[in-house]
């Protein structure tokens, strides 16, 4: 790939646009847009490009003059694009400038400038702080790193030096405001404003996602025997979150028998026995990076569940059921929590950390607190058309044998609720009442 340089003092007569997109972005057959894996009903040119819109929209409307974007979950957001993300998650040296309007520049990673060859990404540029965390040279860099910032935050800003970050150093903060740039941060502006309601192209990619880990959950579901370990389990439903072209699960919640109560316990090498529960949360990043977050409980055969194993399963069922008819938009997260299902004395101190909480590229806003929790964690909002919500269970007693996880996620209509998750609950433990 030929790197795109923007000379800001050539006399040319075209515009920028001409000047700095890469050479194979006019053309259609260019492979552009990589597919993978990925499912074809999906446009990803208007995915990405009403994201963008979204953002700026935003950005215009809050007087930015750009944005840089450290986090690899925005950075997709804005761009589409993706390079070694788990790694990027805890070294912070691809970051993004999107201007409130002009071209995007991608300081990135030395040699790997053409895994972001797309028509999003108008310039690339070399990072200014390549390992400079890992190698103590935060002080060294900084200046350097916030002096380019700043050029072209003046050059495409549109006057505006007020700049929104999601992730920086203490001392890059205080270079960059040294440069003149007004820093401001908008981790949670970008998730709130802008994330949280979703396009037609998005609800598909959620839609795509669910499907590959509901297969996930299927094969472990059919895996689940005597003697097999709770490591064995988890291995093949990240096994085939890879097969159906998800990415990684982010958490490692797959538990049984005692393992299951309290939760939140992480997948061990535990053998299951007869008669066990085994539960699980997906926390997949599937198509083209949207989260898919449902939960189920099974039990290991052979013989049928207990009563308190039934018991469990039922208030967990009649709970998700309950909050997910409740669910209308223009509701406020207030009203939502006071309405939402009471749990039972017995098992609210293990009850799950929220009612339900927003899904996008990971688990976002809205999080809508449990009312007994709401001081503490509860926030104002209102339910959307376009949200989509993961609606949560946990039962579980303080000193009890085994819990009960499960969890559904919906999208948001315009006069109620869409079931995005399609995976069967398990009818022996209904009577089959489903």
């Amino acid at each position: 790939m030929s790197i795109v340089v923007f000379d800001p003092d050539s006399t040319d007569d075209v515009d920028w646009r001409d000047r700095m997109r890469h050479p194979a972005a006019g053309d259609p057959e260019a492979g552009m847009w990589l597919s993978d894996t990925e499912p074809s009903f999906i446009d990803v040119r208007k995915l990405c490009q009403e994201r963008l819109t979204r953002l700026r929209d935003w950005m215009k409307k809050d007087g930015f003059g750009g944005v840089l974007l450290f986090d690899p979950y925005n950075q997709r957001y804005a761009t589409g694009t993706r390079n070694m993300f788990g790694y990027f998650l805890r070294n912070s040296t691809r970051y993004f400038f999107v201007p409130v309007d002009g071209p995007i520049i991608l300081f990135d990673y030395p040699q790997s400038y053409h895994t972001s060859d797309t028509e999003m990404v108008d310039e690339i540029r070399p990072s200014k702080i390549v390992w400079s965390s890992v190698s103590g040279a935060d002080e060294e860099t900084s200046s350097p790193f916030a002096l380019e910032v700043a050029d072209v935050l003046k050059s495409y800003g549109q006057g505006s030096m007020k700049l929104g970050m999601d992730r920086c150093s203490h001392i890059q903060a205080v270079m960059l405001e040294q440069a003149g740039v007004d820093v401001r941060d908008v981790a949670g502006d970008i998730l709130t404003k802008v994330r949280a309601v979703k396009t037609p192209e998005e609800v598909k990619c959620l839609v795509a996602s669910m499907a590959g880990a509901e297969a996930a959950v299927s094969a472990v579901r059919e895996a689940i025997k005597p003697g097999i370990s709770e490591n064995e389990l988890f291995a093949v439903m990240y096994g085939e979150v890879i097969r159906q072209g998800g990415e990684f699960i982010e958490t490692r919640l797959l538990n049984s028998g005692q393992r299951t109560n309290p939760w939140f316990q992480e997948t061990s090498g535990r053998k299951i026995r007869p008669g066990e529960l085994v539960a699980l949360d997906t926390d997949t990043i599937g198509c083209f990076g949207y989260y898919s977050d449902f939960s189920r409980t099974f039990r290991c055969g052979p013989g049928k569940p207990t009563k308190d194993q039934k018991t469990l399963y039922r208030m967990a069922w009649d709970q998700v059921q309950h909050n997910m008819d409740i669910l209308k938009p223009g509701m406020t997260f207030r009203e939502v929590a006071e309405a939402a299902w009471k749990i039972p004395e017995k098992y609210m101190a293990r009850r799950y950390t929220s009612v339900m909480h927003g899904v996008g590229m990971h688990g976002e806003t809205p999080f809508i607190a449990h009312m007994v929790d709401y001081n503490t964690y509860g926030r104002t909002g209102v339910i959307e058309p376009g949200m989509c919500l993961s609606v949560e269970s946990y039962i579980g007693e303080e000193g009890g044998k085994e819990g009960v996880k499960l969890e559904d996620e919906v999208l948001i209509t315009e006069t109620g609720i869409e079931l995005l998750s399609r995976f069967p609950y398990e009818e022996e433990f209904l009577d089959g009442h489903v």
